[in-house]
């Protein structure tokens, strides 16, 4: 089966194809960073009026990229949520519209679900079952996956994810959008010991998150500077922000694995591909003698190859979504369920 992928859940505009032989054949990403950096954080409207002019035309590259005509696709799926729901219908629209023309089955795949299979694109897949964390701009949780569709939620953030405090970090301190990146190359040149920020909810027991205090404490310590727009200070308490967050996703990722048995970890997200994280986490799991696993870089924020695997994988096994699918803004994960057959 060849499956075309579509994701506009966001700010990205994602297309890929993929087949379940050969795995991945092609796959494109259209950032609209640009887009939305003057006003510091995702507007919708912009967003999904962006999607609308780059998807058919990235559709066509990736199709031409991987040497296919759409009379060559076996199945279509396209992320139908969670997200923000113009930019969600934009991708529903264009999936339904290539399926229904060349009657093929078409499914609405979950954005998160997607993410935490995103390392089975790589040479060395994680075998079930494994503990995934999914830390990105929008979502941070803990959960044991099982096998496709089986997961129990662990763990949530109560208040901001994981990489909307980075963005919120770089916007106090004038870094720009979006700030993962952002923040993470002004900590290159910074002491992570100088600013003893809050690991939160870390000295009590439980798996949930929350971030809300750790930008807090960054605002106290920018208003208390002497000189808050020194290059030095910022670097500082950059670096002292990015130790206290991987710190502190460290702590609950262990925790899970502890409290469940597990031995395999996955990091799935856009901050996932924090190359501090990656080496915190690589270091912690060699201590625990625990299995790590990545997607590469480019697969850690949204992009269509996740898409058109996770939709492969359920169409191979037979599930498929009638023409009135639509867009859902919020789909907690643990309401997914496993197709009625798995294949081998």
């Amino acid at each position: 089966m060849r499956v075309l992928g579509i994701e506009t859940s966001c700010d990205e505009t994602g297309i890929a194809v993929w087949d379940a032989e050969a795995g991945l054949l092609a796959h494109r990403l259209h950032s609209q960073s640009g887009v939305h950096a003057a006003y510091g954080g995702v507007v919708p409207e912009l967003a999904s009026r962006d999607h609308i002019r780059r998807a058919v035309p990235l559709t066509e590259r990736v199709l031409a990229d991987a040497g296919l005509g759409l009379d060559d696709l076996d199945g279509v799926a396209a992320t139908a949520g969670p997200g923000l729901m113009g930019a969600l219908l934009v991708g529903l629209s264009l999936g339904k519209a290539v399926a229904f023309g060349r009657g093929r089955p078409f499914l609405g795949v979950h954005h998160l679900e997607a993410h935490l299979l995103a390392p089975a694109l790589e040479d060395d897949p994680p075998d079930f079952p494994f503990i995934a964390l999914l830390v990105s701009g929008g979502h941070t949780l803990l959960a044991e996956v099982r096998g496709l569709g089986c997961y129990r939620l662990l763990g949530q953030s109560l208040d901001d994810a994981g990489g909307e405090a980075f963005d919120k970090t770089a916007k106090l301190l004038g870094l720009g959008y979006p700030g993962g990146p952002a923040v993470a190359q002004a900590a290159a040149n910074g002491n992570p010991a100088a600013f003893d920020l809050p690991r939160p909810m870390t000295g009590k027991p439980g798996l949930d998150f929350s971030f809300s205090g750790m930008k807090t404490a960054v605002l106290h310590c920018r208003k208390t500077a002497s000189a808050p727009s020194d290059e030095g200070f910022v670097a500082d308490l950059c670096a002292s922000f990015q130790q206290a967050m991987v710190e502190t996703l460290w702590i609950k990722a262990a925790r899970a694995l502890a409290e469940t048995g597990l031995e395999r970890l996955v990091v799935a997200g856009g901050v996932g591909a924090n190359a501090r994280l990656r080496e915190h986490f690589a270091s912690g799991a060699a201590d625990l003698g625990a299995e790590l696993f990545f997607p590469r870089p480019d697969f850690c924020t949204d992009n269509g190859a996740m898409i058109a695997y996770a939709g492969g994988r359920r169409l191979v096994a037979g599930e498929c979504d009638g023409w009135d699918r639509t867009a859902v803004a919020r789909w907690p994960l643990d309401q997914l369920a496993p197709p009625e057959r798995i294949p081998a």
